[in-house]
């Protein structure tokens, strides 16, 4: 299997990278702000950009689309920039995958979801509150709608191994490990179902080798609130000196409105890979702490 990661310097693309290449599949990771050894420039948004890799020459089985604006409240401010990077730059994945004859994987989000009766199956209505939330879907429509064999797989509070260090859990663990004070200021009414990257990749890897289609809701064995993910995080760092202030999301008053009761059942994907052990948050800072 050959196959071109579109974003492969973030939390999820990474993983993907890693856990591919440790699978034997030749597989090429691509970065464009933020580049990493065992990644190559293309941008998503200029494909006839000079320094970009030649995908076409490459000749990928398989395109995997994890680069977007995943800033929330900064793409309700800048709607064009926002539609931009999730949409447009999935546009031209879409029209890329097709001139290659390739599948096509599109990483998406609860947020699709208004999160009035979450935890969510793949069949539930529609209805994202964001600028954010709505390019998502329209991406995630467009691939559903021209990509032959399309995978869709949705997944929300993405934690685990990355280079920069820059998702929750990683940024607790990394300033309770030097001593630094924390101060968290965090919405005790927002639930989801955290999930590990590296099962994001190992469930994708699955997915992909058994020629799976369709939309997948991908969620951890955990299903709590952002103050809940912090505390258990905390636990393991007895000495750690912090603030933790609870907080409502509607006196938070963020720009981007979120989905309270998100997360999912993933009921579809351990239905047929019942064997496929999740992590959780505490398997997770288990593994950090030891290897530290």
């Amino acid at each position: 299997m050959k196959v071109f990661i579109s974003g492969a310097s973030g939390l999820v693309g990474g993983n993907c990278l890693k856990h591919f290449k440790e699978q034997g599949w030749e597989t090429v990771g691509s970065y464009f702000s933020f580049e990493t050894d065992d990644t190559v420039f293309y941008d998503t948004l200029n494909q006839d950009h000079p320094y970009n890799f030649n995908v076409a020459e490459f000749k990928p089985d398989v395109i995997v689309h994890c680069g977007a604006l995943t800033h929330v409240d900064y793409c309700e401010d800048h709607v064009q920039e926002s539609y931009e990077k999730t949409v447009q730059s999935t546009i031209n994945l879409i029209k890329l995958a097709n001139e290659c004859k390739a599948r096509m994987v599109y990483i998406s989000t609860d947020y699709v979801y208004d999160g009035v009766n979450g935890p969510y199956r793949e069949d539930a209505p529609f209805n994202p509150l964001s600028v954010y939330a709505r390019h998502k879907l329209e991406a995630e429509q467009l691939v559903m709608r021209d990509i032959a064999n399309p995978l869709v797989m949705r997944v929300t509070n993405v934690y685990g191994n990355e280079l920069r260090g820059k998702n929750f859990v990683a940024r607790i663990i990394d300033q309770c490990r030097n001593n630094q004070k924390l101060t968290l200021k965090l919405p005790y009414d927002q639930y989801a179902s955290p999930v590990n990257a590296w099962d994001i990749a190992r469930a994708m890897y699955l997915l992909l080798r058994d020629g799976k289609s369709g939309i997948y809701n991908m969620g951890g064995t955990d299903y709590v609130n952002r103050v809940e993910l912090a505390l258990r995080v905390l636990s393991y760092f007895p000495d750690a000196e912090y603030d933790l202030i609870p907080i409502s999301t509607e006196a938070m008053k963020q720009p981007a409105a979120r989905p309270l009761l998100g997360g999912f059942v993933k009921m579809k994907f351990s239905n047929e890979y019942p064997e496929f052990l999740f992590g959780n948050i505490d398997s997770y800072v288990k593994e950090v702490i030891s290897r530290s």
